[in-house]
């Protein structure tokens, strides 16, 4: 169903990465970091050409977490949860998980994060970028 799984050791950041194959269902992206002194965000995309299938943002001071797709230059509706309730902490990884329906993202094997998926050409979501105030120990794509 898929293709072969890319292992990066405390890669650089900002991080780029092909996926290799494209998204499938079940495929699993893990990030592992620890979040900087003051840190502030951490920005994860999931990209298909210039379009964002996954778009995924974390602020550390609010504990927010912020989800959203950006098709053919335009944003869509932003979802999000209460602030505070965003469970990531420094050297804790998360899984980002593609679902038949949707994006599962879960911090410690537990809180699971959904996204409805906007973009369903899942083989043209060929990118991963990373970006933020993290110091990145490990990167699966």
């Amino acid at each position: 169903m898929g293709s072969s799984t890319s292992y990066f050791y405390h890669p650089p950041n900002p991080f780029f990465a092909s996926i290799r194959g494209g998204m499938y269902q079940y495929k699993v992206i893990v990030v592992s970091g620890n979040i900087l002194p003051n840190g502030e965000s951490l920005e994860i995309n999931l990209r298909a050409g210039t379009d964002i299938a996954f778009h995924f943002k974390a602020l550390f001071d609010e504990k927010y977490v912020v989800r959203n797709s950006q098709i053919r230059g335009s944003w869509g509706r932003e979802e999000t949860d209460p602030p505070g309730s965003m469970l990531l902490i420094p050297g804790q990884s998360f899984t980002i998980t593609c679902e038949p329906t949707c994006y599962r993202v879960t911090v410690n094997d537990q809180h699971p994060l959904t996204y409805e998926h906007r973009l369903t050409d899942f083989p043209s979501i060929g990118h991963l970028e990373v970006t933020g105030d993290v110091m990145l120990t490990y990167v699966q794509c």
